[in-house]
């Protein structure tokens, strides 16, 4: 397994969009390269698993391995050794499905060791063991894998609809999953079983928890935020976020700020000390599908269905297409990623300037700064 990555260097806002401009970006696919046929010969079958769009990516806690998913596929990348013969594909087997899949009440019947990954929604690595990484989707299964084994499935819990979305507590003790009809899971990674249901008077779109693990932050669909006390689940406020609904969420690894992706094209960050709204950021072309804060908490990024930034705002204006950057304090943009398509998926390295993005179909995966530079 690959070495923990150093922590970078904070940079300014002004030497930031220096060292991005010179960072060189890695492109991570499963399509093999085409191959030149010659004369009575027929080219060999492409891997199509990648031309479907990747719906989700995450770093492990060190930074040393980042997953994706996709419609067919989950799997788990090297970022130093791009080539896909040094990633990992995880497939659930029948044993591994048979000795672990288990229920509220107890150990239910051997579940299918069908392709979990004809719908995987989420990705997230346990922040307390970093070679283990969770997974749900469209079949209602939780399942961990060991990615130092070969990407071995270590345990599964049904949660008794299709998973949606998904968050670690601290302490990589539990775990909390959304299922598509609004229904909170949390889960017990110990006993392997959930722990109670949770079921919500609105659309919920995506759980976060705190930095402590005491918090649970939801977005919902009336543009509504709710923070929960964990495990209580009772309601500790409620952010009237957006004016539509609210998709995406991130907290600052300092604790200040609390990130809100919107279907109105907004991302807006809020002061955690007395929950005011400090910037709005404008000039997405698209849903706010996700945000993702930088290391040390001075940047954030939105991933967006749309295809280009239009315009940005607190003193500067950005008309490239892309990604855009922005400083958190000042609510300023101050780089942008030209991308060729849109990119929903986003996430910072947790220890450096490299950004992982992914959503153009067929595109795989990309990372800013993997293939050489100052980041």
């Amino acid at each position: 397994m690959p070495s923990a990555t150093p922590i970078h260097k904070p940079l300014s806002k002004t030497t930031l969009p220096i060292a991005l401009s010179s960072a060189k970006t890695q492109h991570y696919t499963d399509i093999p390269a085409p191959t030149h046929n010659t004369r009575n010969q027929r080219s060999a079958p492409i891997n199509t698993s990648s031309s479907s769009q990747i719906r989700t990516i995450a770093w492990s806690p060190l930074g040393n391995l980042i997953a994706t998913a996709d419609a067919r596929t989950l799997r788990v990348w090297n970022p130093e050794r791009p080539d896909v013969k040094f990633s990992t594909e995880l497939k659930p087997t029948p044993l591994a499905s048979a000795v672990t899949s288990t229920g509220t009440h107890g150990r239910n019947a051997p579940s299918q060791a069908v392709q979990h990954m004809s719908g995987v929604e989420r990705v997230a690595w346990n922040p307390d063991r970093e070679a283990e990484l969770s997974s749900v989707g469209a079949d209602g299964i939780v399942r961990f894998w060991d990615v130092r084994s070969k990407g071995q499935c270590v345990g599964e819990v049904k949660v008794g609809g299709e998973g949606f979305s998904m968050a670690w507590r601290k302490g990589g003790e539990e775990l909390v999953v959304g299922r598509k009809d609004d229904v909170l899971i949390p889960v017990s990674r110990r006993q392997l079983q959930t722990i109670a249901q949770y079921k919500q008077p609105v659309q919920t779109n995506q759980v976060v928890f705190s930095n402590g693990g005491d918090e649970l932050i939801l977005t919902t669909g009336d543009g509504q935020v709710k923070i929960l006390d964990y495990p209580s689940m009772t309601i500790l406020h409620t952010l009237n976020a957006h004016t539509s609904a609210c998709y995406s969420a991130a907290t600052d690894p300092r604790g200040r700020y609390i990130a809100i992706g919107g279907s109105d094209a907004l991302l807006t960050l809020w002061d955690t000390r007395d929950f005011i709204c400090r910037h709005s950021l404008a000039g997405m072309a698209g849903p706010v599908r996700a945000v993702s804060f930088s290391f040390d908490g001075r940047y954030i990024v939105g991933g967006s269905e749309g295809s280009g930034a239009t315009a940005g705002v607190g003193g500067g204006n950005i008309d490239n297409e892309g990604l855009m950057i922005a400083h958190v304090e000042s609510g300023e943009y101050v780089h942008t990623v030209e991308t060729k398509a849109a990119a929903s998926c986003v996430a910072w390295h947790p220890s450096r300037y490299w950004l992982a993005y992914a959503g153009e179909l067929g595109g795989g995966l990309k990372v800013v700064g993997a293939a050489g530079g100052a980041v």
